[in-house]
């Protein structure tokens, strides 16, 4: 179907009327396009929206900065090692005379790549320990729980002596101002 067939112009003088497509919903979400006939303008359909993708939550939580910038980087110097290791075989099968450099270079990235990668291990044992996601007896996290506990109910006790005070009403006081 051309341009010219889906833009016909009114049949008659009539210019009220126009042909255009239909949109209907099926019940399992699809659209249908169908061809009406003759529609009169003031009861044109109004074009449904219809978002380009659909977000879906997160199947897992994301991962803490600190741990995801260790992760970038360490995807960074692995991927610049591979190159470095690919150049270096290449150029051993070609002769040159920069094969030797490249594997000296391919040997210093795979020492840097493996510190990276154990870099993120690191990260996220220290994240888990300090913010209490793992739940052993020598979690730091456990030890900062207690403590703010403690303030808190140290701040409540406070806070009701100054109520019981305040109820008193100047009972007790030596002087008035």
């Amino acid at each position: 179907m051309g341009t010219a067939e889906r833009h016909r112009a009114p049949e008659g003088d009539d210019a009220s009327e126009v042909s255009v497509p239909v949109v209907s919903e099926t019940p399992d979400r699809e659209r249908e396009v169908v061809e009406a006939g003759r529609v009169p303008r003031a009861r044109e359909p109004q074009a449904a929206y219809r978002p380009l993708w659909h977000e879906e939550p997160a199947r897992r939580r994301r991962l803490p900065d600190p741990v995801r910038t260790a992760a970038v980087r360490a995807v960074i110097v692995v991927a610049v090692t591979l190159i470095l290791a690919m150049v270096a075989f290449l150029c051993t099968l070609a002769e040159s005379w920069l094969a030797f450099p490249m594997v000296l270079g391919s040997v210093a990235g795979t020492v840097v790549a493996t510190w990276g990668v154990l870099d993120v291990w690191v990260t996220r044992q220290v994240w888990n320990q300090r913010h209490g996601v793992v739940s052993v007896p020598s979690s730091t996290a456990r030890a900062m729980r207690r403590e703010r506990r403690r303030a808190r109910r140290q701040a409540r006790r406070a806070e009701r002596g100054q109520e019981r005070i305040g109820r008193r009403g100047g009972t007790g006081q030596l002087s008035h101002p």
